[in-house]
C-alpha cells in the first residue's frame, strides 16, 4: 500500500500521507534516514518541487528534520510533542471550501530600528522589507498581518503579488523553514486594527508573533492579529 490518501488528493498530499503513515507505523524510527527526494520522485512519478513541498510540511509539523546535503530524518518524539504547526492561511481557508482574499495595505523597504535589526540578525538601519496585509475569509476580515522580512533570505519579496499568494507560502518556497518561535497572547484591538478587521476598538483579539529561521539565519518576524470571535487555535498529538 503506497498511501492512505484518496486517489483524487493533490500529488504532494499523497506523498506526505505516505510518509506520515510510515512514521506512524514505526517504519522510520526517530533519527532514521527517510527516503530521498529522488527516490520519492521516482516512486510517485511527480516533480521534485511536489516532493519538496510534502517534506517541508512534515518538517513544519515537527515530524521530520532535514540536514542540508545529507537527507531527511524522522524527528525525535519529544520534538513532535512540542511543535506548533505552521499552516498557510490561504490553504487553510480554501481546504474548508471557503474563499480567501487579501488586501495589501503596505509593501515597502524600510530602515530597521535597532530592536528589529537585532531580532533579524542585521545591523541597525539595515534595509528590511515590510508588508501589512488584511486576509479575509468569504469577504470577512480574519487576520491582520504585519510582517518584516530579511532581504537576504527573500530578495524578490516585494515583487510578489500578495493578493494571489500569501507571504507564508512564498517564504516557505524560497527560504525553507528550519526553526520557528511563537508568542501567543490575548489583547485589545487598536484603532487601526479595529478598522481593518471590522471590529470595535478595544474588542478582544488573538495575537501571534512568529519568528522563523533557516539554518540559523533569521527569515521573518510576523505579528498576526485575529478577531477573538472569529479565530481559534486547534492542535493534536499522536505519539
Amino acid at each position: 500500500m503506497v498511501s492512505t490518501a484518496s486517489a483524487d488528493a493533490p500529488p504532494y498530499a499523497r506523498v506526505k500521507q505516505f510518509l506520515k503513515d510510515g512514521l506512524a507505523r514505526g517504519r522510520w524510527p526517530p533519527g532514521a534516514l527517510m527516503p530521498s527526494e529522488a527516490e520519492l520522485v521516482a516512486q510517485f512519478g511527480v516533480s521534485r518541487m511536489t516532493v519538496n513541498r510534502a517534506i517541508r510540511e512534515l518538517q513544519a509539523e515537527g515530524l521530520v528534520e532535514r540536514a542540508q546535503g545529507v537527507g531527511t530524518f524522522a524527528a525525535p518524539l519529544h520534538r513532535v510533542a512540542s511543535t506548533l504547526t505552521i499552516r498557510d492561511l490561504q490553504e487553510e481557508i480554501e481546504s474548508r471550501g471557503q474563499q480567501h482574499s487579501a488586501e495589501v495595505q503596505l509593501a515597502r523597504e524600510e530602515a530597521a530600528p535597532p530592536a528589529l535589526a537585532e531580532r533579524l540578525g542585521l545591523e541597525p538601519g539595515a534595509r528590511v522589507f515590510h508588508t501589512l496585509i488584511v486576509h479575509r475569509c468569504n469577504g470577512v476580515p480574519l487576520q491582520y498581518e504585519d510582517r518584516y522580512v530579511n532581504p537576504a533570505c527573500a530578495p524578490g519579496y516585494l515583487d510578489v503579488d500578495f493578493t494571489r499568494t500569501t507571504p507564508t507560502h512564498y517564504l516557505l518556497e524560497v527560504a525553507p523553514l528550519w526553526e520557528a518561535q511563537y508568542a501567543i497572547e490575548a489583547g485589545a484591538a487598536s484603532a487601526d486594527e479595529a478598522r481593518l478587521l471590522g471590529i470595535a476598538e478595544r474588542d478582544p483579539v488573538l495575537v501571534v508573533v512568529r519568528r522563523t529561521e533557516s539554518r540559523g539565519v533569521p527569515i521573518t518576524i510576523a505579528r498576526l492579529v485575529h478577531p477573538g470571535s472569529r479565530y481559534t487555535f486547534e492542535g493534536g498529538f499522536r505519539p
